[in-house]
């Protein structure tokens, strides 16, 4: 199922097909997919029978919409293998992301979607302007997080030189940069802002570096910062798409010659739009929330999984295949900090572990310099009101501490005083996001 990509700026057969080639291609890979999750996964099979559908009903890609969605609940409560299609002897490598009740979403992949994956990464940074021979500087993170090695291979796949620098040491960083002389850098956009200032810092003309290109993803970022970055480093930035679930990075890609939002690898990832509240398919060039099937993945495939990122499908421009307009936010109350998934009650976890701490926080974000930061707001219980200075900090360390191992973000914890943390007669409101003021 899987084409080795040439090293050539040669484009892929799907990336020229016509309409009619690629629905064709869609369908037939669809029907694969579907029959492969029902047969291997007892969580499709049983969802399949409640909604009275099997996967020969779908003749169209149309007949998807009949099909039930799934959700992140559904990786979190078959943790950690339950909605594996493959047996583990057939899976290569596992990844994970986070999850809300602590423990992670793992997926998995077979080495035949590794093969894709390493494809599809390959294409997209291809799609960017990257050609075989061109350096590359991965600053995403590696381990389980899906962005370093998922840009790994693909700039491998391309043939491209790989430097896994992975995140931090920004003086190192830009030490390699000017010495390595990378052409193109794979970093979340904020990071790439620690790192002009760095440059800037150490007195190096950004202009006078070999790079050309920024391939950036794992956050949301805006027009504004896209020619902030342009305008100093000299460079081309474009916006690479990915989840976990569906793959990683590479689900979708800007390309270089129009820059005018990320085309989907339809071949792949078959997208919807969907309202976030009915459910109701919703026709292109409507808002709503973002929804993929895998059409090719053999260890965790995908039916109808809800991204909860909100945004419209567009047409195709340098490629047939549909784009994504800027995600204009989430339908649930995720948070995305220095590219890590992070939810409130994540935090209120963490919090209820420290015995000192009463249940009422809240979480302030804002920009320090380019980077997200995060104070913590707390509060001591009342039998817990006289405790002195070494004391109180020893349990701010041990909250962070409990937050950076379990969700992996670094914070600053504030001790408020009893009952100074508002109290709300509704849904609470832990949030005061200060990242993107009106």
């Amino acid at each position: 199922m899987n084409m080795q990509l040439s090293n050539s700026a040669v484009l892929d057969p799907m990336e020229t097909a016509s309409l009619d080639e690629l629905r064709q291609h869609q369908l037939q890979r669809l029907r694969w997919s579907l029959n492969h999750a029902y047969a291997n996964v007892p969580l499709y099979r049983q969802r399949f029978a409640e909604h009275d559908v099997h996967p020969d009903d779908i003749t169209s890609l149309d007949d998807l919409a009949r099909l039930p969605f799934t959700t992140k609940a559904d990786l979190r409560e078959n943790y950690p293998y339950g909605m594996f299609a493959v047996p583990m002897h057939d899976v290569v490598r596992l990844h994970a992301s986070s999850g809300t009740t602590g423990k992670p979403t793992v997926v998995g992949y077979t080495q035949n979607d590794i093969d894709t994956w390493a494809n599809v990464v390959a294409r997209s940074i291809r799609a960017a302007g990257g050609r075989k021979g061109d350096k590359v500087h991965i600053s995403y993170g590696y381990g389980l997080f899906t962005g370093g090695l998922g840009a790994h291979y693909g700039a491998e796949r391309l043939g491209c030189t790989v430097i896994p620098m992975s995140g931090g040491q920004t003086e190192k960083q830009v030490q390699l940069i000017r010495d390595f002389q990378p052409d193109i850098i794979m970093v979340t956009p904020s990071y790439m802002l620690n790192l002009a200032d760095e440059i800037e810092r150490q007195g190096i003309d950004p202009h006078s570096l070999a790079l050309r290109l920024g391939i950036f993803g794992a956050e949301p970022w805006t027009a504004e910062l896209r020619k902030a970055i342009e305008t100093r480093l000299g460079i081309t930035a474009l916006d690479i798409y990915g989840l976990s679930e569906i793959m990683g990075p590479g689900v979708a890609m800007e390309c270089a010659e129009t820059k005018d939002g990320p085309t989907i690898w339809e071949d792949h990832f078959y997208p919807e739009i969907v309202d976030p509240v009915t459910g109701a398919v919703l026709p292109d060039g409507q808002m709503g929330e973002l929804v993929f099937t895998s059409l090719s993945k053999e260890a965790l495939p995908m039916i109808r999984y809800r991204t909860r990122d909100l945004t419209r499908l567009l047409p195709g421009t340098a490629r047939p295949m549909r784009r994504i307009d800027k995600i204009t936010g989430r339908s649930d109350d995720m948070l995305i900090i220095r590219g890590v998934n992070v939810f409130p009650t994540q935090v209120e976890e963490q919090v209820l572990k420290v015995s000192q701490l009463s249940e009422c926080y809240e979480m302030h974000l804002y920009r320090n310099g380019n980077l997200d930061s995060v104070d913590v707001h707390v509060e001591l219980r009342a039998e817990h009101q006289g405790l002195n200075e070494a004391q109180q900090k020893a349990v701010c360390a041990e909250l962070s501490r409990h937050i950076k191992t379990y969700i992996g973000i670094s914070t600053r914890i504030v001790l408020q005083p009893l009952f100074s943390i508002k109290r709300s007669e509704g849904k609470a409101c832990h949030v005061i996001d200060k990242r993107n003021p009106a």
